[in-house]
């Protein structure tokens, strides 16, 4: 997997605007003091510490007892008077939302940083405090940190001193030519960019990374079902080898929708490479046939008995398979667990992409499987401990095909679409969120649905108005932990 996501942030005026709380402080400790303060001029460049903002205004000597008195009167002025910057919380989401750690590297004294984001409610996994500058390196370091946000040339010091990525946002005091002229590598107008800024930097990354591990493999067959996640590895193969190293192979089965043969195999011969249509005998199997709760596992074994043998005919250094990083977090994967064994690499899940970022890569490289609805082999819409047979497989394919097609005549398309074999020659039909809904809800459209389903067999239909659910048959599993 790739390195962690941690990404630092600046406090003051990056996340937060701290100068109505520091103006509050610095008026009373001016009062206090008996001395004149420029309290605008000194709110407007915040950044530096405390006693290089106060050293102006009093005698070296008076300093120190001067910062520990603002600090004194910092909690009662200050905290609730700070409000957080526009974007602010939604960038800390951001992060989170990519499974990443959040960290917050600050000058201000660090008892009154965490007061700010206890507060603002602001949950970050790390803070430090009174660190400036260059000072920032060590922590944001120490963190792994790999970007680091600020609003001030120092702060893109401290990135530079960790050799970190500077995102540097336009709230504080330096502006665009500063924090360029000092080395940043991104300029944001404000944190309400940085979320988009994120999903692109991530994506980017573990697309590099996803290339970095292709062109290592040398070669490869890729196990390919015609579906976003290793159309997008194909693609990737193709970009990191060229298409002379890269094979496409598709195992053919009664499992295998016919709908999807052809496409697969333009798409495939599309980007130049050598495509094969082996066929693979799950039904042989009877692990596969009692079609328990690890029947993905008998199913993925024949394909890597027929795969793997394949690719060294060919000369291939690896068989890789489109699992990506959402399959291995789902837990319920035994297909997983037997394409490791086979010795098959995972170059999407091992760069850490995403379900979602398949298809934002996808669509970024053009790929017209960018949007395609999953199309999970034919047998997971067998109900777990109904025997699978090649007349079964052949009933539920009939039976989204003749719906499909009714769907397409009355002029209601449809994205996602499942006929589920319950057994005993009862079937439920899946279908998009909102055309479920209104099938059950009386639409003289359902018992077309239904009577469509009974045509090719079945005894009894309905439709589930839940709606598309994939995985819907593992709720029925009476142990699912068993079988992961």
């Amino acid at each position: 997997m790739p390195a962690p996501l941690v990404v630092g942030f600046d406090l003051d005026m990056t996340l937060v605007d701290s100068r109505p709380g520091i103006a509050a402080v610095l008026e009373a400790l001016a009062a206090e003091l008996g001395v004149e303060i420029p309290v605008h001029e000194v709110t407007s460049h915040l950044g530096p510490p405390l006693d290089q903002l106060l050293a102006p205004y009093l005698p070296a000597e008076e300093i120190d007892a001067a910062v520990d008195r603002f600090r004194a009167l910092y909690p009662d002025l200050a905290v609730a008077a700070t409000p957080t910057l526009a974007g602010a919380s939604e960038a800390v989401a951001a992060v989170r939302a990519h499974g990443g750690s959040v960290l917050v590297v600050t000058g201000k004294h660090e008892p009154n940083a965490r007061r700010h984001l206890d507060h603002l409610g602001l949950e970050v996994d790390t803070l430090a405090g009174d660190v400036w500058g260059p000072g920032k390196g060590a922590a944001l370091g120490a963190a792994g940190a790999g970007v680091y946000v600020g609003d001030h040339v120092h702060d893109v010091a401290g990135a530079r001193a960790a050799d970190a990525l500077s995102v540097s946002v336009l709230t504080g005091p330096s502006s665009r030519e500063q924090v360029l002229d000092a080395g940043t590598d991104v300029v944001l107008d404000d944190l309400t960019g940085f979320p988009a800024w994120l999903d692109s930097h991530v994506l980017t990354s573990r697309l590099a990374d996803l290339e970095e591990r292709l062109v290592g493999l040398g070669s490869v067959l890729v196990a390919f079902s015609g579906g976003a996640d290793s159309a997008l590895l194909l693609a990737a193969a193709v970009r990191a080898l060229g298409p002379e190293r890269v094979v496409a192979a598709t195992g053919y089965s009664h499992a295998l929708p016919a709908a999807e043969r052809d496409p697969a195999r333009e798409f495939a011969e599309g980007l130049g490479v050598r495509v094969l249509t082996p066929a693979t005998h799950e039904l042989e199997r009877e692990g596969y046939r009692a079609n328990a709760g690890d029947r993905c596992f008998f199913c993925k074994t024949e394909l890597m008995d027929v795969l793997v043998p394949l690719a060294a005919e060919h000369g291939l250094a690896a068989v890789a398979t489109g699992t990506n990083a959402d399959d291995l977090a789902a837990g319920f994967r035994p297909g997983i667990r037997a394409a490791a064994d086979a010795g098959a690499v995972r170059p999407l899940a091992d760069a850490g992409l995403t379900k979602a970022q398949v298809r934002a890569a996808s669509l970024l490289w053009g790929l017209p499987t960018w949007d395609k609805p999953a199309a999970a082999c034919l047998s997971s819409r067998i109900a777990y401990g109904v025997e699978v047979t090649a007349a079964g497989l052949a009933r539920v394919e009939a039976a989204e095909r003749g719906l499909r097609a009714l769907l397409a005549e009355a002029g209601t398309p449809v994205r996602d679409l499942r006929v589920r074999d319950l057994g005993a020659d009862a079937a439920r039909v899946e279908l998009d969120a909102d055309l479920a809904r209104r099938l059950a809800a009386g639409d003289p459209l359902a018992e077309r649905v239904r009577a469509a389903v009974l045509a090719v067999g079945f005894a009894d239909a309905e439709v589930d108005p839940r709606g598309f659910r994939s995985g819907a048959m593992n709720e029925l599993l009476p142990d699912p932990e068993r079988w992961r």
